[in-house]
């Protein structure tokens, strides 16, 4: 079955905190979205990526915004003024993706606000390592926080490995060292644990459902099928290193934290090793 699909009907304005220039739109549902062009940036694997990262966090049960298919009409950016969206809007009629707006949503960040559980954070590791998102980082977590709740937004760095020649037997089976730069993994419960919860919510059947709402022409399915198929076969190595990485990241934690001793401390503790050397 296909993404919902709803024609842009208003231009309401650029979000220009992202570089490939996203924008709410106003739909003929009467709905809001924000709007992910296939002219801009990567291009139309962009929104392979943001449809199978987003609706893979679904399927685990992680909070998304619904995902659409939005048709833009080249005069859709006819009022709009500053040329470079108006060039945006021509190069992306037809059919391109996009999110649906939260009104009130805020910016997640790690210092302040609603944080997600330490289970719930891991879950948000397994799931980015899965798909190898390289862009949930401190400094661009791509998550909202709205109703009290963290939202994952904007997957289109996922599966980063498709923009050069990929195979489904090899990438599959490559390791995910960026992981390492998690904006959640410092609060993180067990990876391992998570990976147990998991794993078990993606068969081969919800995989192939998930790559067949990618619109046709849009990418070969059969191949993501089959690099999903593969990621997810037991042993997991991604969620293994995942949780090396998190172990790695406490202990570095722990080392920095461990208060220096007092210098005089230090000289009385060394005049002791010397005097029971001598002895």
């Amino acid at each position: 079955m296909p993404l919902r699909t709803v024609t842009a009907t208003r231009y309401v304005t650029p979000l220009r905190e992202g570089g490939s220039l996203p924008a709410i739109v106003e739909a003929d549902d009467d709905g809001l979205y924000v709007l992910k062009f296939r002219g801009a940036g990567q291009g139309v694997k962009a929104l392979v990526a943001e449809v199978i990262g987003g609706e893979l966090a679904r399927a685990l049960g992680l909070a998304v915004p619904e995902l659409v298919g939005i048709e833009v009409d080249p005069a859709l950016g006819a009022a709009e003024p500053d040329p470079e969206i108006q060039d945006l809007i021509t190069g992306s009629a037809g059919l391109n993706a996009g999110l649906d707006f939260l009104p009130g949503s805020l910016p997640y960040t790690p210092a302040a606000g609603p944080q997600p559980s330490p289970e719930l954070a891991a879950e948000i590791v397994w799931l980015d390592a899965l798909i190898t998102n390289v862009d949930r980082t401190p400094r661009n977590p791509n998550l909202l926080v709205w109703h009290d709740r963290v939202w994952l937004i904007d997957h289109g760095a996922a599966l980063f490995f498709h923009h050069r020649d990929w195979s489904p037997e090899r990438d599959a089976a490559l390791p995910f060292p960026a992981i390492r730069d998690h904006v959640l993994l410092p609060g993180a419960a067990s990876i391992h644990a998570a990976d147990e919860r998991l794993a078990g919510r993606l068969d081969a059947e919800a995989m192939r459902a998930i790559v067949e709402l990618v619109p046709a022409g849009w990418a070969d399915a059969e191949r993501y099928a089959e690099y999903l198929t593969r990621r997810l076969a037991s042993p997991r190595a991604f969620a293994a290193d995942a949780e090396r990485a998190r172990l790695e990241q406490r202990r570095d934690a722990a080392r920095a934290a461990r208060p220096w001793l007092p210098s005089s401390t230090r000289c009385c503790a060394s005049s002791r090793a010397s005097s029971a050397g001598s002895a």
